[in-house]
């Protein structure tokens, strides 16, 4: 056990028995006797799962990690804890990026937008355990005043910080995430969609500058694949013409089970692209994309050329919006379930991130609907052959019925039922 000792100048020392035997002494320094007392608890922890061989409980290994430097350094000096190491941010941001080798080219260049953020506001050099979660509050706010970053674009390179720090927290190097509070799931933008219709899409691809470029866009915009990782995928032996279906094999989902490929049909829209594609295919022609496999040629460039050329104005979020318009034309006709596996997302992203309220949908609301109409306009033929028959009756004397009876009917009122009632009796089953 330690104990705590009091000496004459008002300094303080825990005195303990190393697990070795020896007697040792903690020079705390001027302390208050309750933060001493605090001390003395977590020495006799260390010391008891030293001499046990047990691991150290949570609240010891997170009060050791949130030390300054004076105390941990006599704790050190004492034997009772390892010296800490002060990684880095830089060094070890560096380390996890080049650790990751089984992520996507695109998803390196997302971890290292958010590597450049972070260390142009800390300093390559600050210490991981120094950053508090006011540290990352004034972080997301530096994303977005400072670097004029979009909502979404700031959540994004927040969500990559707290990825960072999550794999630091495993590797035992910080005790906490001060990035675990952030939101970091993307907000929907509702101001960047935009339903490309079909009066549009025609327009683009009629300004087109060759047959593949048409099937590039017919792809996107009536077979809702992503541009353009699923174009350059698709084979021709992934086209089955007597089937009528497509196997759309998808780069971005592939990693996850089940996931590597889909399905969906070949759309009326679309067939005539891909005939057109295959006529003019070499033999032998593997991929049913050729002339645009290179990774450095730029097809955003060009379609905003194509764009223009069509007289329209580029739409936001080129690609996506027209998966976008395609998923959203697609939910008017089919269960979302179907529309979801034919586009490749989850129900949900699709209501969140895809899905979009058209002019055609408040158009139609306000509109009467047709069987509405009908129903109306029979009720007001009916109404009206029902009031020229009531003329008519009323132009004609009417004529009593019974006649001769109708005076002596008072008898009915004094036949009563009897207690079998007025339907005949019938026997039991």
């Amino acid at each position: 056990m330690a104990s705590i000792c009091k000496d004459p100048n008002g300094k303080k020392r825990i005195v303990f028995t190393s697990p070795d035997g020896v007697r040792k002494s903690l020079w705390l320094g001027k302390m208050t006797v309750r933060l001493a007392e605090t001390v003395k608890q977590k020495v006799e922890r260390i010391i008891a799962t030293k001499i046990t061989g047990t691991p150290l409980d949570d609240d010891t290994a997170k009060w050791i990690a949130k030390l300054d430097d004076t105390l941990s350094n006599k704790l050190m000096k004492a034997g009772l804890i390892h010296k800490r190491d002060s990684v880095t941010l830089q060094k070890f941001i560096d380390g996890y990026i080049e650790s990751r080798s089984d992520v996507k080219s695109a998803t390196i260049i997302t971890y290292h937008n958010a590597r450049r953020n972070l260390i142009k506001f800390f300093g390559p050099n600050k210490p991981l355990r120094d950053i508090n979660p006011g540290d990352a509050d004034d972080f997301r706010l530096f994303l977005l005043k400072k670097e004029k970053l979009s909502e979404n674009t700031a959540r994004k390179r927040s969500g990559c910080a707290k990825q960072f720090f999550r794999a630091a927290m495993k590797r035992e190097l910080i005790q906490r995430n001060p990035f675990s509070e952030l939101i970091t799931t993307l907000k929907k933008n509702t101001e960047r969609q935009y339903f490309v219709t079909r009066e549009e899409a025609e327009k683009v691809i009629e300004s087109c500058i060759d047959s593949q470029w048409r099937l590039l866009f017919a792809l996107s915009r009536f077979g809702g694949l992503r541009c353009p990782s699923e174009h350059l995928c698709l084979k021709w032996g992934d086209v089955l013409w007597g089937e009528n279906k497509l196997v759309v094999r998808s780069p971005k989902t592939e990693h996850h089970e089940g996931k590597e490929f889909r399905i969906i049909p070949i759309f009326p829209e679309l067939r005539p692209h891909l005939e057109e594609v295959f006529e003019l295919a070499e033999p032998g022609s593997e991929y049913v994309i050729t002339r645009y496999r290179d990774s450095n040629q730029n097809l955003r460039t060009q379609l905003l050329r194509t764009i223009a050329k069509a007289g329209l104005k580029p739409w936001p979020k080129l690609g996506q919006n027209l998966r976008s318009t395609r998923e959203t034309e697609l939910a008017e006709k089919y269960p979302l379930h179907v529309v979801c596996e034919w586009i490749g997302n989850s129900q949900l992203i699709a209501a969140k991130h895809y899905l979009q309220v058209t002019d055609d949908h408040f158009s139609e609301a306000t509109q009467e609907p047709v069987e509405k109409t009908a129903r109306n306009t029979a009720q007001q033929s009916a109404d009206g052959l029902r009031n020229d028959l009531q003329a008519d009756n009323d132009a004609q004397e009417k004529t009593p019925v019974l006649q001769g009876v109708s005076t002596d009917c008072n008898w009915l009122q004094s036949v009563y039922a009897g207690p079998e009632g007025l339907e005949p009796p019938t026997k039991r089953l």
